[in-house]
């Protein structure tokens, strides 16, 4: 039986070709969806509400760390224990889900990450790489073995997100989550998960942002 008091986040920009399909599939689970639609120019936020999802709507795009900073505040602001992120492009299986409540009813961690490591054929090269060392400097600074913590597909209770201040509205926020639960000493696990991957071009700029993201860890390092 799923817990009803876990509502699914999902950030999308233009990705009206799966995002109701992905909507459908959680909701099928009994459930609740929220769709933060970040500024797209397709039909994205009409088909999730279609599709049975809340929806807010950012009028210009806004980025994916503002998207989850809205999305975070909204469900926190509701009687929910946690909720679980969620990419609307497919490349997560929502079948997964089942991992997450599983491994948070058996154990209770404030963070479940999924990882993607147990078994990453075809995953792009590149992306590999820039996943394994971020994964390690990041486990170094939380002081915790985190597998994948580039992997968007996670578990956070609403009492962490309560508790610590986010301030990154770009992509580094999912980094930012980790550091600043692990600070609070909020304890983070991780569930094996699949990524499915169909030729969809990646957001993320594996140059520019890692270099970004470096720059923000080593900021943290010397933040209490």
């Amino acid at each position: 039986m799923l817990k009803k008091n876990i509502c699914i986040l999902i950030p999308a920009h233009n990705e009206a070709r799966t995002i109701k399909d992905v909507v459908q599939k959680v909701k099928a689970k009994g459930l609740d969806v929220l769709v933060v639609d970040d500024g797209s120019s397709d039909n994205s936020g009409a088909l999730a509400r279609e599709a049975g999802a809340v929806v807010l709507v950012n009028f210009k795009n806004q980025g994916k760390g503002f998207s989850l900073q809205r999305g975070f505040d909204h469900i926190s602001g509701q009687n929910y224990e946690a909720l679980i992120t969620l990419d609307a492009d497919g490349q997560h299986a929502v079948e997964d889900l089942d991992g997450f409540i599983a491994l948070y009813e058996e154990k209770n961690p404030d963070v479940i990450c999924g990882n993607r490591m147990q078994d990453h054929r075809g995953m792009p090269f590149v992306r590999l790489l820039t996943n394994k060392i971020m994964s390690a400097l990041i486990s170094l600074v939380c002081r915790q073995k985190i597998h994948d913590t580039q992997c968007g597909y996670r578990l956070i209770k609403t009492d962490v997100l309560r508790n610590v201040q986010l301030s990154s509205s770009a992509f580094e926020i999912e980094s930012e989550v980790l550091i600043k639960a692990s600070k609070k000493r909020y304890r983070i696990a991780s569930v094996p998960v699949k990524t499915i991957y169909a030729g969809e071009v990646s957001k993320i700029n594996p140059f520019f942002d890692t270099a970004r993201f470096i720059v923000y860890i080593i900021r943290e390092m010397f933040v209490r």
